[in-house]
This record gives C-alpha cells, structure tokens and sequence, in this order.
C-alpha cells in the first residue's frame, strides 16, 4: 500500500512538473556589468535546486567535521566504561568460581575505571549502581577472606553511594540485607537485627528479610519473636508446609521448655494458636512441663483435650510413641478424689475402653483411673486386660504393679507376688 501511495506521489510529481515547465516562456536575466546573461527560468530553478543541496551537504561536512573530537571523546568513553563492566563482570565470576583475591583486584579495578570516568566528567547515567555494586563484590570478597576492616570500609562506601540522591531505592535495601548476613556469619545477632531495623517498613517484611530475622532471633535467643517471624515466613509460603510445621513445633516447644513457673508457662500457651495448640507433641511437651512445675491438674487435662479427641476420632494419624506418652501424661496427672474434673475424664476414659476393647493403652488408662477413683474391681479387670496386652514396657511394669498392690489390698499373697514378679521382669 505505501509503495503504491509513493508511485501515485511521483506521477502527480511529474505532471505537475511538466504542466508548470512545458510552456513556461520566462526567462531570467542576470546583469553583471558589462555582461548580460540570459536563462530560462526552468534552468535558473534548477540551478537554484543545486545550490541549496551543494550548500547543506557542504554544512553537514563542516558539521561531521568539528563533531570528529567529540565523537572520538565518546568512543573513549564508551570504551572506558565497557572496560569497566568487563572488569566488573570478570570480579562476579571470580567471586562465584571461590577466587576472592582475583575477585576482589577485578572489583577494585573496576572501582578506579569507575572513578576515572567521573573525574572526565564521562560517568554513565547508572554510575552509582554500578560503584556500589563494585564496593560490594570487593566487601564480600573481603567478608571471605576474613578481613573485615576492608569489609567495613567498602561496605560504608556502598552504604553512601546508594543513599546517594538519584540511587535507587533497591541498592541501599540489597547493601543492608548483604550486611545482615555479614553479621550472622559473625554470629553477631544484634548488629544484624540493627541492620534489619535500618530497612524501610516495606521491604523488612520481605520472604528474604523476614528469614535473616528468623535466624538473628534465634541466635540471640529472641524466641517469641522467632515464632512470630516463622508464622509470617509460614503465611507467605516460604516454607513447604512440612518444614514450616515443624519450624514453628521446634519453636514452641523451646518456648515451652524456657518457661520458669506455672504463670510463664500460661501465657507461653496462650501465645500459641488453635492449630498451634492440637499438635501432640506441643500439647503433650506443655503439659509435662506444667506437671514439673508444679501446675494445676485439670490445667493439664484441659490442655491434652483437644489432642485425646484427635487421637480417638483419627487413630491412624497417632504413632506407638504419642500414645504412650498421652498415657503416661494423663496418669501422672489424674487427683485424688473429689476433684470436680474426675469424674468427666473417667467417663471418656472408660467409653473410650469400652469402644476401643483392642487398643491396651486405652484399657491401661481406664484401669489407672479406676483405681485413683477407688474403684477397685473395675480397675483390676482392665488393668489385667491391658498388662498382657501392652507393648510399651513402663507402662506394661506399671500395670503390673498396680495389680500387686491391689493384690495385697485384698489380702491375696499369691497374686500380689506373681504381679511383682512380672514387673520387674517388665
């Protein structure tokens, strides 16, 4: 389509030119004394045409001609400035291959190409990416190599340079964040908890922040404030669900295992969430250490609900271990009589025996709840069940000792040595 526009363009041209030249009779004369000259206007247009296009491409040479020292100075430039990025990208493959010394001589080189360029008034427009960017390749070159008085000094360069006006926002964020993991290489927490602090709102809740502060806190044994970090790394799926999982447990169950009195242990477990709060090994973990310290009884049954319903509702999803302990947590925890709660967790314990007439650990619980209940034929009926049946040997010697002394609570001599027997054989 243009180029039929261009041939209807030329042939409107050419008619036009031959309408306006064809019968144009005009003649120019030009008096140059004692000389005249006459020409016919077609020719004189004509010369005139030539003369215009003599003169501007006579002004294009002359203007190629003093841009020459200027475009000689730019290709200098250019040249100083790709030296630059060669020098640059050869310290970032030397630092990856482990050769730091070479790292850090390319780096500095690229740093003194850099300079010369301001210096020639020549610097690119991203000068003060590309000099931060050398001042860090030469600090972690130097973090590598152990010497961190060089470190220091070229990270204070980067960290002026990007809080450079016109520097992007990113450059000083990625110098802090480099800095951080300086510290926790040092083991020096505090110093990379400073740094985060030194971050803007935005960016210290990034997945890359947040897991630098995970690990300060946990150097510096801040571990609340781990957990809260955890959970927010867990939200925005920094984790595989698994891992997360088991980062927050591990989490907990120090907070937990920190706890000094029963108050702390409280609020540690009021700290925790729903889902937080039903994983066995937490609820189990806290529970003990509540019984340790001393806690409330029905505290602890209260806290170990929520995971006996689990454990009765799915099964399968309770391993040998948890359910041993479960078991060991619950007797260790059952009162005297007369404690409101007693009765209730007698309810459960014995329909759960009863729904459950397989399951010896539920049998063993029953038992031991009878008996702290003072009801000593029931207890000694699925006491008897679960002692042949048990394949955990504490709480199988356990059984046993509780069948000797009611035993000899009955006067029964014979049965009460045959239990003892048993539990110390286990």
């Amino acid at each position: 389509m243009r180029a039929a526009l261009w041939l209807m363009g030329l042939f409107a041209a050419a008619v036009a030119l031959a309408l306006f030249a064809g019968d144009n009779d005009g003649t120019v004369t030009i008096f140059w004394p004692p000389h005249r000259v006459d020409v016919s206007i077609n020719l004189a247009l004509l010369l005139l045409a030539g003369l215009f296009v003599l003169l501007h491409l006579a002004l294009r040479a002359l203007a190629v001609v003093f841009e020459l020292p200027r475009q000689a100075r730019r290709w200098r430039a250019q040249q100083r400035e790709r030296a630059t990025h060669a020098l640059l990208l050869d310290a970032f493959t030397q630092f990856s291959a482990g050769r730091f010394l070479r790292a850090r001589k390319a780096a500095e080189g690229a740093l003194a190409r850099e300079q010369a360029l301001d210096v020639a008034g020549d610097a690119p427009p991203h000068a003060l990416a590309l000099r931060t960017l050398a001042h860090m390749t030469v600090a972690e070159s130097a973090h590598a190599l152990q010497d961190q008085a060089t470190r220091d000094a070229h990270f204070n360069h980067a960290l002026k340079a990007a809080a450079s006006r016109g520097a992007a926002a990113e450059l000083r964020e990625g110098v802090l964040l480099r800095a951080t993991r300086w510290s926790l290489h040092d083991h020096d927490p505090a110093g990379a908890l400073a740094r985060l602090d030194e971050l803007p709102t935005g960016a210290n809740r990034r997945t890359a922040a947040l897991r630098l502060k995970l690990k300060a806190a946990r150097q510096s044994g801040r571990i609340a404030e781990a957990m809260d970090t955890a959970r927010l790394l867990a939200k925005h799926r920094a984790f595989a669900p698994e891992a997360a999982r088991s980062l927050v447990r591990g989490l907990a169950a120090e907070l937990i295992g920190r706890a000094h009195d029963a108050g702390q242990l409280q609020t540690v477990w009021d700290s925790l969430d729903a889902a937080e709060r039903a994983m066995p090994e937490l609820a189990l973990r806290a529970a003990q250490r509540l019984q340790t310290l001393g806690g409330d009884a029905a505290t602890v049954r209260e806290w170990l609900k929520p995971v006996w319903d689990d454990m009765l509702a799915l099964p399968g999803s309770f391993d040998d271990a948890h359910r041993v302990r479960l078991a060991r947590v619950l007797e260790a925890g059952m009162a005297a009589t007369g404690e409101p709660s007693d009765p209730q967790w007698l309810g459960r314990l014995e329909a759960a025996a009863q729904a459950n007439p397989r399951d010896a650990t539920l049998q063993y619980l029953a038992g031991m709840a009878c008996l702290h209940r003072g009801l000593w034929g029931r207890a000694q009926m699925l006491l008897t069940q679960a002692a042949r049946q048990l394949d955990d040997e504490g709480l199988r010697r356990q059984a046993w000792r509780a069948l000797a002394e009611l035993a000899e609570q009955r006067g029964d001599t014979d049965a009460a040595v045959e239990a003892w027997k048993r539990a110390a054989m286990g």
